[in-house]
């Protein structure tokens, strides 16, 4: 098949939605002779946070001459972002003929009758087998939901395994308390191997030092205490921590600060593991790590930000930053959100600073809560909220209302970030 007709495959392999459990995922690695098994890998769980860590040690360990694979879940900006080597984006006639194979793959499992494997069981494969095909040195993998039962879980010959801060998401699935959801992004933890993990709650970190005494693990975690010297700023960001000092960023928000150390700690274990990994790549690698969609500026006149913070814990985060960067100056927000989130909180979080707000409803997909349901629960702490029967006009009235001084947040969930990104630079065409 071609790269047109791969897609449309990976469209109809997402109607048989999401299960968690390895059962279908092993079955279909083993009928592609099991490439994982001949890849290294950094493995990343944690409930915000993973895909910039991400992003910090892919660039860093691609500036330090490795060759890197990156597979991240989900994409903002286009589909073959999710799986890179080096920054690069897999080729369109690799996609198709990796595509190709499994999907003969699959053809032998439902013949069989044997678990059907999920689209992000199929893609998950693509990334393995495209990672094999350029001899990755490395590949820095995040988990889709949870870690124990989540379709990366597959993998034997980890690394290092990396946890972001644990939070309250995705309840429903991976259990009612703090402690119950990290035991399942533990469940990625392998006998014998190296954890990172920055600060957690103490219920959080109580789970992850069991899980890694019981598996013989070495356990290493950010110590917060140590960070020192931090300018906030939503263009650039330095800090110093512990023996790296003057560490600048680009990726704006407060929380990226804790995300960068992670990354650094990351860092010195591996080169305790024996990787070269020089200062200079080091501090190339932070202060040149893109990631898009985290408090992401898209534009400077006026200020738009775009924020997948679709979660109490990343709309905490969002609050804080706005609080650290615009102060008194005046928000309006373009607002987004899947029905099984905890929308009532987020409202409660950053609702309140809003001049005015316009909610949205993310458009083809069923999770997603209609915009005028959204609306009537904003308004029961703001009143200045309207809906908007698409993201474009959300943000084209935005853009009216907002003087030039004025900052316009585009938040909620990733999956309609990018069209408010695509009006915006329509908007930016107009005008300018």
């Amino acid at each position: 098949m071609n790269y047109e007709e791969a897609r449309v495959y990976l469209e109809q392999a997402s109607k048989y939605g999401s299960v968690l459990g390895l059962e279908s995922m092993k079955g279909l690695l083993d009928k592609l002779d099991n490439p994982q098994d001949q890849l290294r890998f950094i493995h990343i769980a944690g409930t915000n946070g993973k895909g910039s860590v991400l992003a910090y040690l892919s660039t860093i360990l691609q500036k330090a001459g490795y060759r890197i694979g990156r597979y991240i879940s989900p994409t903002l900006f286009s589909y073959r972002e999710r799986i890179q080597v080096n920054g690069q984006r897999i080729e369109k006639d690799a996609l198709a003929r990796h595509i190709t194979v499994i999907a003969r793959a699959v053809e032998e499992i439902k013949r069989r009758q044997e678990p059907i494997p999920t689209v992000f069981e199929i893609e998950t494969a693509l990334a393995f087998l495209y990672f094999k095909e350029k001899k990755c040195d490395i590949a820095v993998v995040e988990t889709g939901l949870g870690g124990a039962l989540d379709a990366t879980n597959v993998i034997k010959t980890t690394l290092l395994e990396v946890i972001a801060p644990i939070g309250l998401d995705h309840m429903d699935v991976l259990g009612k308390t703090l402690g119950e959801i990290a035991a399942q992004k533990a469940g990625i933890i392998k006998e014998g191997t190296r954890v990172v993990t920055a600060a957690q709650e103490p219920e959080a970190r109580e789970v992850l030092e069991r899980v890694c005494r019981e598996k013989n693990c070495r356990l290493r975690q950010v110590e917060p205490q140590k960070l020192k010297d931090i300018h906030y700023g939503w263009d650039q960001q330095s800090f110093s921590y512990k023996q790296w000092e003057n560490v600048q960023i680009s990726l704006a928000g407060k929380f990226q600060i804790q995300n960068a150390a992670l990354a650094l700690e990351a860092a010195e274990q591996l080169r305790e593991e024996s990787f070269d990994l020089p200062d200079t790549a080091v501090y190339e690698g932070m202060r040149e790590t893109c990631w898009r969609g985290r408090f992401t500026v898209v534009s400077r006149e006026p200020v738009v930000i775009l924020d997948g913070a679709h979660n109490p814990q990343a709309a905490r985060a969002l609050k804080n930053s706005l609080e650290q960067y615009f102060s008194g100056k005046k928000l309006y927000y373009v607002f987004g959100v899947f029905r099984d989130k905890d929308y009532k909180k987020i409202i409660e979080l950053t609702a309140p600073a809003a001049e005015h707000i316009i909610t949205v409803e993310t458009p083809d997909n069923p999770r997603a809560l209609p915009a005028e349901e959204l609306r009537e629960e904003v308004k029961r702490l703001n009143p200045a909220v309207e809906s908007a029967d698409s993201v474009e006009s959300a943000v084209e009235k935005s853009l009216r209302l907002m003087n030039p001084e004025d900052v316009l947040v585009i938040f909620g969930s990733l999956s309609f970030l990018s069209l408010a990104d695509k009006a915006i630079k329509k908007g930016e065409k107009l005008h300018g």
